[in-house]
């Protein structure tokens, strides 16, 4: 067998073992990876410069800024404070958390965005005694969509951006209206799901009602030096295109000052916080980046995007369906950032090729790659971050039980953005 043969063999056998769930998901991201180097398939230089430090460093920074933070009790009061402003019911708490969620995922990412709602949301679930997956479910939905709308929502986004010299006002202008219709229609299905499973105890309501959010805040020096960082971690991230720097810079400067602040000579609680950071996600991603890495080296990834757009005959309104379409199936099962990669010089090619309108290819590709990572629980660096934490406190979200709820509205979202590409653009 060549070697671009020996790659997909291997590829999809990981991807069986994770869909199959015999093995975790973090060894086969590990072994998979070292398979493609034994074999010879990537070197180990090529294989870790196709590991996205950028990511990476993002998640370690926020998850320590949220460790240390939820040391606070802020989070315990988040959760009282919003279970109360929509009176403990928890079907109004859904659609609360889903627009909080959507909304911050739009202004920071979806990945940080998860990181801070997602022990709010298991605090709320303990209170109320509801099942927590629900939420979670809807969560992980409403940050992809949230995520789609703008600039810095979703890497995808990024990239686009940056290749094609787009500006944040451009992306709300082109994409705000479709992730809000999108977002509408979900969360109501969502709701005809669940609704009839989100039943608590009005004496657990009551309850809720009655207890004092402001006890709950532990150590109010800390929470003040938490708040002032995580401001300025954010602020960097709305600002990281002017200032030159990387998001995962923004982050672990913000970690790092973080602890200089809180733990600056205390080697037993940088330690506590250091290990709490989701280690089994950051080696899943590392695994699955240099998986897909050796996809690239062998030029299958490529291979794929030039015959599809080769069926096209160079009709734009062809052309704007099937990437759009592509690049949803693609990123459901495959990382959105190197599938994203490919196709913008291909796109670009297309442009000097003679293709007149390049525009819907654009927001076809954005809307197709940031909204595909709904339909499995790998599709998106969020969605994996929240199986994370969910399998740490005991609620395991499995692949197949994701899938079946959050292919079928994945579909419906790119129904819906492929109506809107058609009517605004063709």
């Amino acid at each position: 067998m060549d070697m671009t043969t020996v790659a997909v063999v291997i590829f999809v056998a990981a991807y069986a073992l994770i869909i199959s769930e015999k093995v975790h998901r973090t060894i086969v991201g590990i072994c998979g990876a070292m398979l493609m180097i034994i074999f010879g398939i990537i070197s180990q230089e090529t294989a870790i410069h196709h590991i996205d430090f950028n990511t990476l460093g993002l998640l370690m920074g926020m998850m320590i800024i949220v460790n240390i933070t939820s040391e606070t009790g802020l989070f315990n009061f988040l959760a009282i404070w919003a279970a109360k402003k929509v009176k403990a019911q928890p079907v109004k708490l859904l659609v609360a958390l889903s627009a909080l969620t959507a909304v911050c995922s739009g202004l920071l990412d979806n990945v940080t965005t998860v990181l801070l709602t997602v022990p709010i949301t298991f605090n709320i679930a303990a209170q109320l005694k509801v099942d927590v997956k629900p939420f979670l479910m809807a969560q992980i939905i409403s940050s992809n969509i949230g995520g789609t709308a703008t600039l810095v929502g979703d890497p995808p986004n990024i990239m686009i951006g940056s290749s094609v010299g787009l500006s944040f006002m451009d992306f709300i202008y082109n994409l705000t209206l479709p992730a809000i219709i999108i977002f509408v229609v979900t969360v109501a299905i969502m709701l005809a799901m669940y609704g009839s499973k989100l039943h608590t105890q009005p004496e657990l309501q009551d309850k809720v009602m009655r207890l004092n959010e402001y006890s709950q805040i532990t150590d109010a020096g800390l929470m003040k030096k938490c708040l002032f960082i995580l401001a300025v971690t954010m602020s960097m991230f709305v600002m990281h295109s002017s200032l030159h720097l990387d998001t995962a810079t923004a982050a672990l400067t913000g970690a790092g000052f973080l602890l200089l602040l809180t733990y600056h000579h205390d080697e037993e609680k940088i330690a506590k916080v250091l290990s709490k950071i989701e280690w089994l996600a950051i080696f899943f991603f590392a695994g699955l980046f240099v998986l897909v890495g050796a996809l690239v080296e062998t030029g299958v990834i490529k291979m794929l995007a030039a015959e599809a757009i080769k069926v096209t005959n160079g009709s734009v309104t062809a052309t704007a369906i099937l990437i759009l379409w592509m690049s949803a199936i693609a990123s459901a099962f495959i990382d959105n950032i190197p599938f994203v990669a490919t196709l913008i010089p291909l796109i670009k090619d297309m442009g000097e090729m003679g293709l007149a309108n390049l525009e819907p290819m654009w927001w076809s590709l954005a809307l197709g790659a940031c909204l595909g990572g709904n339909g499995t629980l790998i599709g998106a660096s969020a969605n994996v971050v929240v199986a994370s934490m969910a399998a740490q406190r005991g609620k395991p979200i499995s692949f197949i039980e994701f899938m079946k709820t959050a292919f079928p509205l994945m579909i419906l979202s790119i129904i819906i953005s492929m109506v809107y590409i058609w009517v605004r653009y063709l």
